[in-house]
């Protein structure tokens, strides 16, 4: 068994593992228990009542976080020629099409968000086993796959992030960074929360939201009252 670090067992000395928090006191604490000397991600983990074997259980979606993530998104749009120069006004790293479709056949996959067009889809497929299992695989559902490319690469760079249910029926997200204020932290916390309830499938049955948690990068979790975050 791992060792347990000094600045660990200070954090779990301040909070009770048990006891479940009001929103506003997990910012708080989790802020509090953070003791890495870069600036940590603030991450949330959301459990459903939710079969994600099932295909109309599965949850899933995009949301804006009011005040982003805190993190330089790294946009790559694979695109004809006609749309490049929509996607590079708009802030994109990369632009292009059979190239990058080469360099990541190859292992190149140095990107946070992939977009790509309708028509080149049959190209783009053929990647899912690389993009796939990276959460970089675009789907139209969570508007990756548009026409409106510049459009999409704004909404990625103010802050868009896409989320899913894994396989144990849980959605893990960053909110933000430890660096925000603990209102910043606490709207982008109700704003995916507010999604992921509108995306309840109505085949759940039973207590949708089971537990959501509150962490940093490296920092015991925190269970948040589901209530208090509504």
């Amino acid at each position: 068994m791992a060792k347990m670090s000094k600045k660990h067992k200070e954090a779990l000395a301040k909070f009770d593992k048990q006891k479940e928090y009001s929103l506003d006191e997990a910012v708080k604490l989790v802020k509090d228990i953070t003791y890495t000397k870069f600036d940590a991600s603030v991450d949330l983990s959301v459990r459903l009542g939710v079969d994600p074997r099932k295909a109309n259980q599965m949850v899933r979606g995009s949301v804006t976080l009011p005040h982003g993530t805190g993190k330089d998104v790294k946009v790559l749009v694979l695109c004809t020629p006609d749309k490049e120069e929509e996607a590079k006004a708009a802030g994109a790293d990369y632009v292009g099409l059979d190239e990058y479709i080469q360099k990541i056949k190859g292992g190149w996959t140095d990107v946070d968000v992939v977009i790509t067009m309708p028509s080149v889809m049959p190209k783009v497929g053929a990647l899912g086993r690389i993009l796939g299992p990276r959460g970089l695989m675009p789907n139209p559902k969570t508007g990756t796959v548009t026409m409106e490319v510049g459009k999409a690469v704004n909404a990625a760079k103010a802050g868009k992030i896409d989320f899913k249910v894994d396989k144990f029926g849980i959605i893990h997200s960053a909110v933000g960074k430890i660096s925000f204020s603990e209102e910043q932290l606490e709207e982008n916390i109700r704003e995916l929360l507010n999604i992921i309830i509108k995306l309840k499938p109505s085949s759940a049955k039973g207590t949708y939201i089971k537990s959501v948690y509150l962490s940093s990068t490296m920092s015991p979790g925190i269970r948040v009252e589901e209530k208090s975050a509504d």
